[in-house]
């Protein structure tokens, strides 16, 4: 790996993918709609509340490292930011359509089991079921040119592991693995997550929809 990104930076590139592929009428963004995409409380883990000047700071370094442009016009009244990380022709990464969707969730929500993982990329790609996402993931951590995730030890209590990006430096396994405990009960909570998934999308969907409301109207 030679994509190495700080939290801000991670969530930043996640918010261009994202919006990149959910409103691609809104996309490259403006500052200002990058700000209110990364500071979102639907879909975001942890929760941020970054400022314009710090979101600008972050995307001089990415602008720097060639991972983001400013595809402003000549006469435009802001400045418009697009991602170059993956699939352009000013890098080497390439990645599918669902390995996409996979990176850009994990950059906006870090660790996650593959169950949550199909669930939440469902505006971004299309899993036919888990085994699905768990044969991309388990591709993306052999791939021969380096690894893109890892698979983390379970810890106490889940029933499943999840799985990391490694664009923001190397995990650390074997201090994880203190911390693993054994199979968890079979009894499942499946629906439950479920739902309360599908009430995180709605709640990113009306999120959405007021970031661009504050981008016409500003």
């Amino acid at each position: 790996m030679t994509i190495e990104l700080t939290a801000i930076e991670a969530r930043i590139i996640g918010c261009l993918i994202e919006k990149e592929v959910t409103t691609p009428d809104y996309y490259p963004l403006t500052l200002n709609g990058l700000t209110t995409a990364c500071n979102q409380k639907s879909n975001r883990e942890p929760v941020m509340a970054l400022s314009d000047a710090e979101v600008q700071d972050a995307l001089e370094g990415l602008v720097a490292k060639r991972l983001v442009s400013d595809e402003s016009g000549f006469n435009s009244r802001a400045s418009k930011y697009q991602h170059r990380f993956c699939n352009t022709e000013f890098g080497d990464l390439k990645l599918s359509e669902q390995e996409k969707g996979i990176v850009c969730c994990m950059l906006l929500r870090g660790p996650q089991t593959p169950g949550e993982l199909r669930t939440r990329t469902n505006r971004l790609c299309q899993f036919g079921d888990v085994k699905e996402v768990e044969s991309v993931l388990d591709a993306m951590a052999s791939r021969e040119s380096g690894a893109l995730v890892v698979k983390l030890p379970r810890e106490a209590g889940k029933r499943e592991s999840r799985y990391q990006h490694l664009f923001s430096g190397e995990v650390d396994i074997e201090a994880l693995a203190q911390y693993a405990a054994p199979a968890a009960p079979a009894a499942s909570n499946t629906r439950l997550d479920e739902l309360e998934s599908e009430v995180a999308a709605l709640k990113q969907e009306l999120a959405e929809l007021r970031s661009l409301v504050n981008d016409l109207t500003s």
